[in-house]
């Protein structure tokens, strides 16, 4: 329902209308993803771990904090009324939920359950959205959500594979990735293949999960590359339907010889009219 001015209506349900005008589909599955995995960094931070991963889980979390805000900011200069986000789609939770908390009090990861709103929020628009809308949109967008994909698979791996790391190289005594800066260069430069050998696992849980990340961004690196070829070889996706200008085609044998035969029927009629003269 709306109002007479076409505003929706306060006690209505504006979530799938304004979001769907707001952000695209590759957004939201983006923001849904983050989502879940603020989760998990959440419940990650209640478990007993040692210090120096509860620190890089706190850095994690902190960032995506700053992630959330922006996306806040978007929607709400994004939607009009700023009431039908603000209110009708409790973006309140989504601020409450984004304040960073920078470790100054634990009772501020309270907070973050209010980050349980966004999730349903999202999850209620894609599964809103038909099936065959989504389908179009991702034939139709193919090197947008395999950026994408690629983009999310990196940043998931990067977050997993530092934790764990750091997890169980820093109990170690020998162990030279101590910090969580160690063990994020240590993730990045090896899901990237370039591995300088300044920092390296000795425990065997650490090294299996170092064999996650090898194969992870030997995937990512060739995704990366495809996508990157297709952008400057193709300029798009192939299957478009259209083409962005017209196809050069090169005359062949027979396009030859229906011209010589065009031009023997034009000499046979004009040596006809010659004779028909004399």
């Amino acid at each position: 329902m709306t109002d007479q001015l076409g505003h929706p209506a306060v006690g209505d349900e504006p979530t799938s209308q304004v979001t769907s005008k707001v952000t695209s589909n590759a957004y939201d599955l983006f923001i849904l993803v983050l989502t879940v995995m603020s989760l998990a960094v959440m419940v990650l931070m209640v478990l007993p771990i040692d210090e120096a991963t509860r620190r890089l889980l706190q850095v994690y979390d902190n960032v995506i904090c700053v992630v959330f805000l922006i996306d806040f900011t978007i929607r709400m200069r994004a939607t009009n009324p700023k009431s039908a986000y603000f209110v009708g789609e409790r973006g309140w939770l989504d601020l409450l939920g984004s304040i960073p908390s920078f470790g100054f009090s634990q009772y501020a990861a309270l907070f973050r359950l209010a980050r349980l709103s966004r999730l349903a929020r999202i999850t209620r628009v894609m599964r809103e959205k038909k099936r065959g809308e989504l389908g179009r949109d991702v034939l139709a967008n193919r090197s947008r959500y395999a950026l994408f994909i690629t983009l999310t698979m990196t940043m998931v791996v990067l977050v997993a594979a530092s934790v764990l790391v750091l997890q169980f190289e820093s109990t170690n005594p020998g162990a030279n990735i101590v910090t969580g800066g160690d063990a994020l260069w240590f993730s990045l430069v090896t899901i990237t293949t370039v591995g300088y050998g300044d920092f390296y696992p000795i425990t065997a849980a650490g090294r299996v999960s170092a064999v996650f990340i090898m194969f992870a961004g030997v995937g990512i690196i060739g995704a990366l590359a495809s996508i990157l070829a297709s952008v400057l070889v193709g300029g798009g996706d192939p299957d478009d339907g259209e083409s962005s200008a017209p196809v050069a085609v090169t005359p062949g044998p027979e396009s030859d010889l229906a011209a010589i035969r065009s031009e023997l029927a034009e000499l046979r009629a004009m040596l006809e009219r010659i004779e028909a003269r004399q």
